[in-house]
């Protein structure tokens, strides 16, 4: 694998952690648990999808596949794939410094 493959690769998993740290940050901002039912589901999506940090978790999502994609079109899946487990370290050392998350 090459540099610029490598940098697709890492990128995409950046990406994705920070997606996911963006996603609990809107969800936080909502007030924490969302909880679903047949009166509320249409408001509750609606206050959803209007939280930047949601939008931008979603962007996040969205380039990091197109990221992923073109580094996995450069590489074979069996070197691509075991770089995928760095986005949990991430994702947790993330949760702790940016989310205030106890990270055992």
């Amino acid at each position: 694998m090459n540099l610029s493959t490598f940098t697709f690769i890492i990128t995409g998993v950046l990406l994705n952690a920070a997606a996911q740290l963006l996603l609990k940050a809107g969800t936080n901002a909502m007030g924490g648990a969302i909880h679903l039912n047949a009166e509320n589901w249409f408001a509750t999506g609606v206050k959803v999808a209007s939280q930047p940090p949601i939008l931008a978790g979603l962007v996040c999502y969205a380039v990091s596949l197109v990221v992923w994609i073109i580094g996995l079109s450069r590489t074979d899946v069996t070197l691509a794939y075991p770089m995928l487990p760095l986005g949990y370290v991430i994702s947790a050392l993330g949760a702790g410094m940016f989310l205030g998350e106890v990270v055992s």
